[in-house]
């Protein structure tokens, strides 16, 4: 199926077969994107249109699950207000969805580091609670370390690390060694990475994209501590959270490792052009990898 063009007058139009009382509200695109393109509605709204995703499935999560989790959370998170089916005009899944206002952490910056390690800390322990027996479970992450091994190789292997990388491969393999999560699953964004976290007036004012929700080992979110809070700030935000024990802490560690090197990773896709990169990426994910290798 050849892709459709993704155009203000196709969403427009889409609005108009689908929910015409939204359809003259102004439209604009949004930068970024790969899975799902995003255009902004109104000032209050946004349209999330699947482009890149093979499947609707991560949008469907969203629908289902965001309208339960939103409530007792204590930032600001998309909120599915309008469904948009296939239809002959745009044969994938579209949702109209409430807009998180604020700059995306990858083109903003945390200059309130304590304030940001305890808005995530008090984040995180509002969405940690154990999930019901019907939530869903990943199927590329959520794992022990040691169980994704294949990916930190193919990550510290595409990427220029120079002396660092010993370094790196023994926060890795400490986090290999560490013992696993032994609690209920509980609820995981998965995904929190500079792309996916809002900030305003210096600090976190919003977490968006929960395609990749899932329940399962909280570490995966824990990680957040160096890839997304300022150098300095990762001891505060886990005292601010008080629950991870020290095999959390050093698998959170590990797995912040392997999120920073696929940052730097897709920064160099973007540097070479290749579809997908984003040149920007490069320099937040060195950035990141050394707050990793500074520890708590």
């Amino acid at each position: 199926m050849p892709t459709t063009e993704i155009t203000a007058d196709l969403v427009r139009d889409l609005l108009r077969d689908q929910h015409p009382d939204l359809a003259g509200l102004p439209i604009r695109e949004v930068a970024g994107g790969w899975g799902n393109q995003m255009w902004r509605l109104g000032d209050e709204l946004a349209v999330r249109m699947q482009r890149m995703d093979p499947t609707p499935q991560l949008q469907l999560k969203e629908r289902r699950w965001l309208p339960v989790l939103a409530p007792r959370l204590p930032l600001p998170v998309p909120a599915p207000v309008r469904f948009g089916e296939p239809s002959e005009r745009f044969p994938k899944h579209w949702t109209v969805m409430t807009w998180v206002p604020g700059e995306p952490l990858d083109h903003g910056t945390i200059s309130r580091g304590v304030h940001a390690a305890d808005t995530l800390a008090d984040f995180l322990r509002a969405l940690h609670v154990e999930a019901p027996a019907d939530a869903p479970i990943a199927a590329d992450r959520g794992a022990h370390p040691r169980d994704c091994t294949g990916g930190f190789e193919e990550f510290i292997e595409a990427v220029a690390l120079g002396s660092l990388a010993d370094d790196v491969r023994a926060v890795w393999d400490d986090a290999v060694a560490a013992r696993a999560w032994e609690g209920p699953p509980v609820w995981v964004h998965g995904d929190l990475h500079p792309a996916n976290v809002v900030v305003s007036e210096g600090t976190l004012s919003g977490i968006v994209d929960f395609g990749d929700l899932f329940a399962g080992d909280p570490a995966w979110d824990l990680a957040a501590a160096w890839v997304l809070l300022p150098a300095g700030t990762a001891a505060r935000f886990f005292e601010s959270y008080a629950r991870a024990d020290e095999a959390a802490i050093r698998r959170a560690r590990g797995l912040a490792a392997m999120k920073s090197l696929f940052l730097i990773l897709m920064g160099q896709n973007g540097d070479q052009g290749l579809p997908g990169g984003k040149p920007h990426w490069g320099p937040a994910g060195r950035a990141a990898l050394e707050r990793v290798l500074q520890g708590l």
